[in-house]
């Protein structure tokens, strides 16, 4: 997960100016599994605990072999990120791209990777934003030369490369321009989706006086809070997701899928607003909801919560560290019916 504080405050205030029971569809929701804590459970444990709790899919944001070995033959799908820092190899020589999946995929029988997401909201943690196009075609041809045609070769984003207000006037922000139109077109010859880490939280504290926290957390229901064009929003995830779909329609690239690759609320940290029953709330209603779709997408999202486990070693602000849902003992931070 990236400190999206700077960068999700631009937005959302452009978004507010105009203003876990049964899951519905079991194979749209996943959790990212981030290491950034002490005594965390081994690898194996981990898988356990996803399977004991009907989690399906997972975010690797450092795949080694000790979490590869584990995964294997648990049918998980897998969301493998390939680190910002071998971006710059991976875009220039395709020997980088053929040897980073022959260590994290051919290596690794019975694994269910379903992306590989290559470069996490570059540039702002780290990376140059021109290596990620070559980068994609890289990991691409790789895979054909490994013989694997069932994973899909995206990048990460987040609401900071969007601009605009209501939804429909959602577009790639001018610091974007140059290379996410590229890159949205070149998922839509793939088929592959475009992979977003959306957070209202962060959206709500960058703007407390505009932004209600019931639009944050998705307990205003029966709340217009905007319509466009007969698209009727009631809360911030969804217009978070359609602004970026919008984006991708005037980019050239309406076919393009979102797969919602982080989104997550703290349960510790920030006074009031990031508590347990906050935390709880936003994800127990972040599951109900994403078996719906958005007014521009009817239909299941496709979604990641952040994060599995409380990592008390993540840097930035204190809330930084509280985004688990469970703590490293693997008692659960507050309860989730999953």
């Amino acid at each position: 997960m990236a400190d999206h504080r700077a960068d999700s405050y631009m937005f959302a205030v452009a978004l507010a100016i105009g203003v876990l029971a049964a899951i519905p569809a079991v194979q749209s929701i996943g959790v990212g599994y981030g290491v950034n804590g002490d005594a965390l459970p081994s690898a194996s444990e981990v898988v356990q605990l996803y399977k004991s709790n009907g989690i399906t899919n997972m975010r690797v944001y450092n795949p080694d072999d000790n979490t590869l070995q584990a995964l294997s033959g648990s049918n998980i799908g897998l969301i493998l990120d390939t680190d910002n820092m071998v971006l710059a190899n991976l875009a220039a020589t395709a020997d980088s791209a053929d040897s980073w999946v022959k260590t994290n995929v051919q290596l690794h029988q019975g694994l269910n990777i379903k992306y590989i997401a290559v470069g996490n909201e570059v540039p702002g943690q780290g990376g140059n934003p021109s290596d990620i196009l070559p980068a994609m075609k890289n990991m691409q041809a790789a895979l054909s030369k490994a013989g694997v045609s069932d994973i899909k070769v995206s990048t990460v984003v987040n609401s900071a490369v969007t601009v605009g207000f209501p939804p429909s006037h959602g577009i790639f922000d001018a610091s974007s321009a140059s290379h996410m139109p590229p890159i949205a077109q070149y998922l839509a010859t793939t088929g592959a989706p475009l992979l977003a880490n959306l957070y209202p939280y962060f959206a709500y504290k960058g703007d407390t006086t505009n932004i209600r926290l019931d639009y944050a957390l998705f307990t205003s229901p029966s709340t217009v809070v905007t319509d466009d064009n007969g698209n009727q929003y009631q809360n911030m995830f969804d217009a978070l997701v359609d602004t970026m779909y919008f984006a991708l329609d005037n980019a050239g690239a309406t076919s393009v899928p979102i797969v919602v690759s982080e989104s997550g609320w703290p349960s510790a940290g920030d006074g009031t607003v990031a508590t347990p029953g906050n935390a709880q709330t936003y994800n127990q209603n972040l599951i109900n909801h994403v078996g719906k779709g958005t007014p521009k997408k009817p239909g299941a999202i496709e979604t990641y919560i952040f994060a599995m486990f409380n990592e008390n070693q993540k840097i930035g602000d204190e809330t930084e560290k509280h985004f688990g849902l469970f703590n490293s003992d693997k008692s659960p931070a507050y309860k989730i019916n999953f």
